[in-house]
């Protein structure tokens, strides 16, 4: 076997680490459309979040407003009761 020339040598390895830098430009394209679409889903999140509190915020009095109704009706209806006889 023959040893191969030094220019052919070069130049293949220039190829090489041509092909090299363009698979590492084409994963590191990659991995930035990646972290864009990871904080585009953190902000998401984060939206999502503060929606959902306020709605738990707006909500909570529901329950002691029918409650409240509730106890007037009832008191309503004893007084009429009451008044009545």
């Amino acid at each position: 076997m023959t040893d191969p020339d030094p220019s052919t040598v070069a130049l293949e390895l220039e190829r090489l680490r041509g092909a090299v830098e363009a698979g590492f430009a084409r994963v590191d394209g990659a991995l930035a459309l990646v972290v864009q679409r990871s904080d585009q889903t953190d902000r998401r999140l984060a939206d999502l979040d503060n929606r959902l509190d306020a709605v738990e915020r707006r909500r909570w009095p529901l329950p002691s407003i029918a409650a409240m109704v509730g106890i007037v009706g009832l008191a309503v209806t004893i007084w009429q009761a009451t008044a009545a006889r």
